[in-house]
């Protein structure tokens, strides 16, 4: 009799467990989920580009060739969002003017964000009476009207556009200070700050190469709240003749222009004010996104 052959054994499956997914990966995938931040960061992205390459965009006309015979027009085939009274190409202007208006949001954002993260980290890591001292400085800042202080540096020093993202940058670094104060004071404790400094670390390496990359979760969702902030207060200070000077134009001086002549040539506030609206609040939609994909407690349920 022939011998009967061996069965071979059942291969078991692997399933062990993968390495755990990081803070970073984990967030990645639960924002791709979010149907609203999603496609706020889409439309963003291609609000960005449009604005970046506008002077290379073949057939966009010259924002400030103007045709006087021509006048104010309805919006057109030739011309998509109409023409102001000089008549200029309502659709170029908004798109150089975004160019601007994101410009305006994103440097002084990035103003804001050195001297929130600076001031923030420093105080939350020192402690003691330079932390009180530091943060009563923040305290009597936030008792003063930010708009007004803008306006003031505005005045008495220039109008040009540098000065401008200066200003912006200069009131709206308060809140950044504290949260990242807060973060520093929770993460000074931790055992990798206690390794890096039984490493011979200096304080200042601690900070800014340990423990403010830590922190970065709650900067980058603030980041992306206050950029809208900023333009929209540029906006403001549009309507009071203080924004970006002629012959440069932004989404605020945009709308300020149109609001004069309202009664009849109703577009030329409609779609500038429409870009600016649909801007800053796919700018909101995408902070709460990453907000809540950075949530370490939803992290923690979601496991």
């Amino acid at each position: 009799m022939s011998a009967l052959p061996l069965a071979r054994p059942a291969v078991e499956p692997d399933t062990a467990p993968g390495p755990p997914a990081s803070l970073w990966s984990d967030a990645w995938r639960r924002l791709r989920r979010n149907r609203v931040a999603v496609p706020a960061a889409f439309f963003l992205a291609f609000v960005s580009m449009l604005a970046l390459f506008a002077p290379w965009l073949s057939g966009l006309a010259d924002p400030a060739a103007q045709d006087l015979r021509l006048g104010a027009t309805w919006p057109s085939v030739a011309h998509w969002f109409g023409t102001d009274e000089l008549g200029r190409d309502a659709f170029a202007r908004v798109v150089y003017g975004g160019r601007i208006s994101l410009l305006v949001g994103l440097v002084g954002t990035l103003v804001s964000l050195v001297i929130g993260v600076s001031w923030g980290a420093v105080a939350g890591y020192a402690g003691g009476k330079l932390d009180e001292l530091m943060m009563r400085v923040v305290d009597v800042l936030y008792a003063l009207p930010n708009i007004f202080l803008v306006i003031l540096l505005l005045v008495f020093f220039s109008r040009s556009l540098l000065m401008l993202f200066v200003a912006l940058g200069l009131v709206q670094w308060l809140t950044m200070a504290r949260i990242v104060r807060g973060q520093v004071l929770s993460l000074k404790q931790q055992t990798f700050v206690e390794a890096a400094r039984a490493l011979g670390a200096t304080d200042p390496s601690i900070v800014f190469r340990h423990i403010v990359p830590n922190t970065l979760g709650p900067v980058i969702v603030y980041t992306t709240l206050t950029v809208p902030a900023v333009i929209l207060q540029e906006a403001f200070l549009s309507f009071l003749g203080l924004g970006v000077q002629p012959p440069a134009a932004s989404w605020g001086t945009l709308v300020s222009d149109g609001a004069r002549v309202l009664a009849l040539f109703p577009w030329l506030v409609l779609f500038p004010g429409l870009a600016l609206s649909l801007t800053l609040l796919a700018f909101n939609f995408l902070g709460d996104g990453l907000r809540d994909a950075l949530d370490p407690q939803d992290r923690r349920e979601s496991a």
